[in-house]
């Protein structure tokens, strides 16, 4: 499934620890914001590292499920593309 996640964290040092960890599993498409496709068990792995990283006093971390139908009709106006989930074929 696809999910958007963004964040608002003011502090220099776990925000840039959160986007590093994010890179992990999926793609930045804006400064604050990543478009991952994960199973159950790689968003509980994620959700995981980020509860390491934040204060949660002082951040924000959201994560918005897509399902197939909304994922098919996101658009991008500008720069950038729509993170789509590849087939995976195994011979």
């Amino acid at each position: 499934m696809l999910y958007l996640v963004s964040y608002d964290i003011p502090d220099t040092k776990r925000r840039t620890r959160l986007a590093k960890t994010l890179e992990d599993f999926g793609d930045r498409v804006q400064y604050s914001v990543f478009e991952c496709i994960l199973d159950g068990d790689l968003l509980d792995k994620m959700i995981a590292r980020i509860n390491k990283i934040i204060s949660a006093d002082e951040d924000s971390v959201r994560i918005y499920a897509l399902c197939a139908k909304c994922e098919g009709i996101i658009r991008v106006i500008g720069q950038g593309k729509v993170t789509k989930n590849e087939d995976v074929y195994i011979v």
